[in-house]
């Protein structure tokens, strides 16, 4: 049992959630009103997302302590749980006899028109990766769905000969067939359902929400475009 920074309390929560998770009402958390009926519910709340990004911290410390990385950051969900992350490996290299020397590079990925996944992938900051050749690679993103951005990635990333390539997801949603791409250091499995906020958006809006929540189906008609 523990309780977040809004001093709601919770009893184990899960890293793997079941199809019928139903999150928490939003009358128990503070969120910008500006969003006032945009969303369903709070699906991840911050606190527990904190707790679970300084763990994903350890286990990459326990695997890649004193290897040289480069941190390769999607943008622009990717930002947040990115930035946390590196600040929760960096807190453990300070008060720890191993080290991470890290080196932090960002590449923007788009596939997303309103809740929909194209197939137009768009990979910016990424034409020339050459400094990853012989190189210990991180890549954090935010959300894998089907794996298809996420295998495209791989395989550009892999041109440019790294020596390793380790990937850190912070969620990963329970779709079919995108078990054969799923991240070495996962945050959350999650059911198939559209999530915002923690710098994950619906058509640029949403970023500003510090807890991952569920959009309501007027939020989606809100900010179509």
């Amino acid at each position: 049992m523990f309780y977040d920074q809004h001093n709601v309390c919770f009893y184990s929560f899960p890293s793997q959630m079941n199809d019928d998770w139903p999150g928490y009402s939003l009358d128990l958390f503070s969120y910008p009103a500006h969003y006032s009926g945009d969303l369903d519910c709070v699906f991840i709340p911050h606190g527990v997302i904190m707790d679970r990004t300084e763990r994903l911290a350890r286990s990459i410390m326990d695997d890649l302590g004193d290897h040289d990385i480069v941190v390769l950051c999607v943008l622009k969900g990717g930002y947040q749980f990115c930035a946390d992350l590196v600040e929760g490996i960096k807190a453990l290299s300070r008060n720890s006899d191993r080290t991470i020397p890290m080196r932090v590079h960002f590449i923007r990925l788009k596939s997303y028109l309103n809740d929909q996944s194209t197939e137009d992938l768009h990979i910016l900051g990424a034409e020339d990766l050459s400094f990853l050749a012989g190189k210990n690679v991180l890549i954090v993103e935010a959300i894998v769905g089907t794996g298809k951005t996420m295998k495209t990635l791989l395989k550009h990333v892999e041109a440019f000969r790294p020596k390793m390539i380790k990937v850190a997801g912070l969620l990963v949603k329970r779709v079919p067939n995108n078990a054969a791409c799923l991240p070495d250091y996962v945050g959350f499995e999650i059911p198939d359902r559209f999530v915002v906020g923690y710098a994950l958006d619906y058509n640029e809006y949403f970023r500003d929400l510090n807890h991952i929540c569920v959009i309501s189906e007027s939020g989606k008609m809100k900010y179509k475009i």
